[in-house]
């Protein structure tokens, strides 16, 4: 990396808004904040985009807390005090702090216009506004290159979605210079790239501003009747008198252009299975863009077979096994188990996440689920097998996928109608 993005890199203020209710992964967001639910064994969610910013030179981060944030501030405490405030490097986690006004967070423009006052005790050159809730790979330090080669005030990061897709995004319009010129919100009847019909300019929620000009529109915005919101509102007025840009991800993304979403069940599902493909989309285990979390302290898993038996004996099958965990006589495939998952004698587990301290009892068969921490299955339950009798004891999505929450006394399943 050459000194000119070095010296940028130093210059710039890293925010993420991880103050998101999540309501749609209920019951995974019962009691901590979207982008501290577990992801792919060991991680939480925030981590993919902190380690992006780590990975990319950024040692600035603030992160903005707001609903249920106890389990996030403890697992950023935990797993990721690695920076030298000596040496001007610092992650700090800020909660609501009611300098601007006594409300919550009305939007994600409001949440910087309500901590302008760290923005005016830092100040940083440029501003990288991330959000805590997606799984991707991206370089920030290229976008942040983008951004001052075209003297942007605003830098839009934007990856390339298809019709079907389309309208759960913010969609953009660019002119030959990458200038957007049209912004729609969650478009009915979206506008496609010129001469491509079905391709469209999705907004990630990633932006860069030059912070005079920032500051310049919260306030403004502050001031106004509208939903607060950087998609919604500060980018649409942008548009037509300042310099704003679309950056393409696939420009600045870490291996294949591969970005998720994962706000309801079944996306959350689809992603951890997306990790166990032979050839994944999305690759965790590369050492030159590590995934950094906390991990405690674990022995190795173990696959225990007491049955000479091939069709009667301890096995994991394109799965992510964690430390700690113990498959006992029993048959694991395409899932995910966290650190200290017990598979009893007998079980068969297919499909599912089971996280943390997760005990499945001799004789169960589970698919399609995902059990939050530190659930005990009984012996001989079948979870996922009758989607009927499974709605009237837990969530199950329209795609069938069943969610048991943290630490449920089984007896006492429940049914919470959810939309996804």
């Amino acid at each position: 990396m050459g000194r000119t993005t070095h010296n940028m890199l130093k210059e710039t203020l890293a925010v993420v808004l991880a103050g998101g209710q999540g309501e749609r992964l209920y019951p995974l967001t019962k009691d901590r904040a979207k982008p501290a639910v577990p992801f792919g064994g060991v991680y939480r969610i925030i981590d993919f985009t902190l380690s992006n910013a780590v990975n990319s030179g950024l040692r600035r981060i603030d992160v903005l807390t707001q609903y249920k944030s106890y389990s996030l501030q403890r697992h950023l405490q935990l797993g990721w005090d690695i920076f030298n405030f000596e040496l001007g490097e610092y992650l700090q986690v800020i909660p609501p702090q009611q300098r601007m006004a006594s409300v919550w967070y009305r939007g994600t423009a409001d949440a910087l216009y309500q901590n302008i006052y760290i923005l005016e005790k830092e100040r940083p050159q440029w501003v990288l506004i991330l959000s805590g809730d997606h799984i991707y790979k991206m370089d920030y330090a290229r976008m942040l290159q983008y951004h001052v080669d075209r003297g942007a005030d605003l830098t839009v990061a934007c990856i390339e979605v298809n019709r079907e897709e389309a309208s759960r995004f913010g969609i953009v319009r660019v002119d030959e210079d990458s200038r957007i010129i049209d912004f729609e919100e969650k478009p009915a009847d979206p506008k496609p790239i010129p001469g491509r019909p079905d391709a469209f300019l999705g907004s990630m929620g990633v932006y860069v501003f030059n912070t005079e000009e920032l500051v310049r529109q919260v306030i403004v915005d502050s001031k106004r009747s509208t939903d607060h919101d950087f998609g919604r509102n500060i980018l649409p007025q942008m548009i037509h008198n300042r310099d704003v840009f679309a950056y393409n991800f696939a420009q600045g993304s870490v291996g294949n252009p591969y970005w998720r979403d994962i706000g309801t069940i079944d996306a959350y599902w689809s992603a951890s299975q997306d990790l166990l493909e032979s050839d994944p989309p999305f690759v965790i285990d590369d050492p030159a863009w590590p995934i950094r979390t906390y991990q405690g302290q674990y022995p190795p898993a173990r696959i225990v077979s007491t049955e000479r038996d091939p069709h009667n004996c301890g096995a994991a099958i394109n799965s992510l096994i964690c430390a700690g965990s113990v498959i006992h006589n029993a048959r694991v495939s395409d899932s995910i188990l966290s650190p200290g998952v017990v598979v009893e004698e007998g079980a068969e587990v297919e499909g599912c996440m089971l996280m943390q301290g997760t005990v499945v009892a001799k004789g169960c068969k589970i698919r399609n689920t995902i059990i939050d921490k530190y659930v005990h299955i009984p012996p001989g339950t079948q979870i996922g097998i009758n989607h009927e009798e499974d709605s009237h004891r837990f969530t199950v999505t329209k795609s069938g996928v069943v969610v048991i929450p943290k630490e449920l006394p089984f007896e006492q399943g429940f049914e919470v109608p959810i939309s996804t």
